[in-house]
């Protein structure tokens, strides 16, 4: 038993890692009063993280990791807002666990149950939520009542904290932007049909044409869904250069990229022929060919009110659950520009 010192080289893992002495972390191990509770509860995450049970007695209190939960990081989006949410942990002293979704197979489901096991402080889900890991996993999160906040969540979580881009505002930027310089026929490429913030961008969309009173018919065979992949948007681009389009508005850079790469197939020119915008603002969209005219995402203001609805939940305070959206900023680059020859069409 660690707890009884039988096993010395695990007790010194555990104060190394606590950045305490052995005594100090035998002392906190078997309850001490002469040791700090912030002493303490160091030495208990060193614990989880080592992947050792707390003594018995210990385990009622929360510790200090908190889960990252990202669908993948090959999207740069996704690394960006992971690595703004795990500076502001450290900066309070918790302890970041980065969970992404593996080809072989290791799924939300998977990391929901390994955090729960550790008794896990928090999680912040980046681009899914809690639902996409199932109704089990779900479930336990509520039961457990372990602080949650979703980041730009994939699906409806009525009853959790959620901190979104504005994404209707997007679609109204740049469609003004695209219609300003004479565009007429802009194509809309999103992600698949019921992932939330597609579906916010193509009400956004609708609004925008029936404010001007074109007809649905005229707008609807310019919308095209796709997986968030860069060939996937090559592939669906096509769809809707063939009707017409002289522009494609994007719901994510990655999906801009694959219009690009899709056009060029075609021996388009971007933008003489075809305009091209994005959503997100990457790391690198500036450099890209053409550089990219996209949304831009305020990751830093969207981690900021994320760590502060976590820390709250976590103080045993209660988060009020809903949407708080952010309105993002047109950049405007080299891949839109006036309508081409297209547009005679």
């Amino acid at each position: 038993m660690l707890y009884g010192m039988r096993m010395n080289k695990r007790l010194l893992e555990v104060a190394q890692f606590a950045g305490v002495s052995e005594a100090t972390a035998r002392r906190a191990l078997n309850g001490s009063h002469l040791v700090a509770p912030a002493t303490r509860e160091r030495v208990l995450t060193a614990l989880d993280v080592l992947g050792l049970p707390r003594p018995s007695g210990q385990g009622e209190g929360r510790s200090l990791l908190v889960g990252v939960v990202v669908p993948d990081l090959r999207n740069p989006v996704f690394p960006a807002f992971a690595e703004a949410i795990t500076s502001r942990l450290n900066k309070r002293g918790l302890v970041p666990v980065l969970c992404t979704r593996t080809s072989d197979g290791v799924s939300e489901a998977n990391y929901i149950e390994m955090l729960l096991a550790q008794n896990i402080g928090g999680i912040v889900f980046i681009g899914s939520s809690y639902a996409d890991a199932g109704a089990e996993q779900g479930a336990a999160l509520k039961d457990r009542q372990v602080p949650l906040v979703l980041i730009n969540p994939a699906d409806e979580n009525a009853d959790a904290v959620q901190i979104s881009a504005d994404d209707a505002d997007a679609v109204h930027q740049v469609l003004t932007h695209l219609t300003a310089m004479g565009h007429e026929r802009i194509g809309l490429l999103i992600g698949p049909v019921g992932h939330v913030p597609s579906a916010r961008k193509l009400a956004a969309f609708a609004a925008f044409w029936k404010a001007r009173q074109v007809p649905s018919g005229t707008w609807m065979p310019l919308v095209g869904h796709s997986l968030f992949a860069m060939e996937a948007g090559a592939l669906t681009v096509g769809r809707l250069l063939e009707e017409g389009a002289t522009a494609v508005v994007c719901g994510s850079d990655e999906l801009a990229l694959g219009a690009v790469r899709g056009a060029r197939r075609l021996g388009l020119d971007i933008p003489g022929d075809v305009s091209v915008t994005g959503f997100d603002d990457s790391l690198l969209m500036g450099a890209v060919d053409p550089p990219l005219t996209t949304c831009r995402q305020p990751v830093d203001r969207m981690a900021d009110a994320a760590m502060e609805a976590l820390a709250l939940q976590m103080q045993g305070q209660r988060a009020e659950p809903g949407v708080t959206l952010f309105q993002t900023q047109l950049i405007v680059r080299s891949s839109s520009g006036r309508p081409g020859r297209r547009s005679g069409r």
